[in-house]
């Protein structure tokens, strides 16, 4: 089969290689995806650069111990272990792999059957490889950790990726007031899915701007972590899910102290794999939600792909597709 493989730490272009592997036999808790769809993250950013420097002390010191990439995937079973019950041959799934493994960039992947969920026949591959992980993020930040009420408030920081465009559709079912900061490629992109202000992060530093806000989801973690409490409404939430390693253990250091002198909360969303899944491919399928698909592109075309995703260019989910 073919599958997508970092060799080595470095630029994505120049170290991510096309490689012949065997079609992989599941165990036996496990199923074989053909893989029809997969997406791009900020895993596979990461462990292409070796850098934060943890990923080297989880992954491989000199080099990635097994290079594998992807961690999103929409596809059909066509194998299954023999203690694997949860599906049947020809089903379509979907889901974020994460939790029990990575290497969605490939044909085919031998998984955990609980790695994966029904494919609604909705949905295409190309959407159900888009929503797994960004989605559940979205979710899990706005609802579950900032506990989003009617009519707030709320800005989006890098609001023009994955999880921007998803956790906009779900503050405007709050009939929130959403602002999303980015750059200014993505402003007008922005302002036509429905953010009522758009701000380029170039130009103004959210921080600064003298505007306060109930809710901040932020998917950058980019600013000193006690200006974000500037930035907050009294008894309002600042939500990170990602961004800079140093930047997300000041604003978990600081989360711990700021109730003691503050009514404003900073938090750190430790994701739940595709915890809430389930509440979004019904937003979807209720057409109450749409995905912002950035491509299909093809498979090939990984390398370019995440260096397209760590300049930050992408308009919503860069998907890509394997041979039919």
């Amino acid at each position: 089969m073919k599958a997508i493989i970092c060799e080595a730490y470095g630029l994505p272009e120049k170290v991510v290689k096309i490689t012949e592997r065997p079609t992989p036999s599941p165990k036996d808790n496990e199923v074989l995806i053909k893989i029809h769809a997969t997406a791009v993250n900020d895993y596979d950013w990461s462990l292409v650069l070796g850098k934060p420097y943890l990923i080297r002390l989880m992954f491989g010191l000199l080099k990635p111990k097994h290079g594998l990439l992807g961690m999103e995937l929409s596809g059909t079973i066509v194998a299954m272990g023999a203690k694997a019950t949860k599906f049947k041959i020809g089903d379509a799934v979907m889901g974020d792999t994460s939790e029990y493994g990575f290497g969605t960039f490939a044909e085919y992947i031998s998984i955990n059957e609980k790695a994966v969920i029904q494919k609604p026949q909705a949905l295409s591959f190309e959407e159900a490889a888009a929503i797994p992980h960004a989605s559940c993020l979205a979710l899990q930040a706005l609802r579950d950790i900032g506990q989003i009420k009617e009519g707030q408030k709320i800005l989006i920081n890098g609001g023009g990726g994955g999880v921007g465009t998803i956790g906009l559709q779900l503050a405007k079912l709050y009939n929130c007031e959403v602002t999303g900061v980015d750059s200014q490629e993505k402003l007008a992109m922005m302002t036509s899915l429905g953010y009522n202000h758009v701000i380029d992060y170039k130009k103004v530093n959210f921080t600064k701007a003298g505007e306060t806000y109930d809710l901040i989801l932020d998917c950058k973690t980019n600013k000193a972590a006690l200006s974000y409490l500037k930035a907050l409404k009294p008894n309002g939430a600042y939500v990170t899910i990602g961004g800079k390693l140093s930047g997300l253990l000041k604003v978990l250091l600081w989360g711990k102290f700021a109730p003691l002198f503050s009514s404003k909360k900073l938090k750190v969303l430790a994701l739940k794999t595709n915890i809430g899944l389930d509440y979004i491919i019904e937003l979807l399928t209720q057409h109450k939600i749409q995905c912002q698909i950035d491509g299909p592109y093809p498979l090939e075309d990984a390398g370019r792909l995440i260096q397209y995703f760590g300049d930050a260019k992408h308009k919503g989910k860069i998907v890509m597709t394997t041979n039919p």
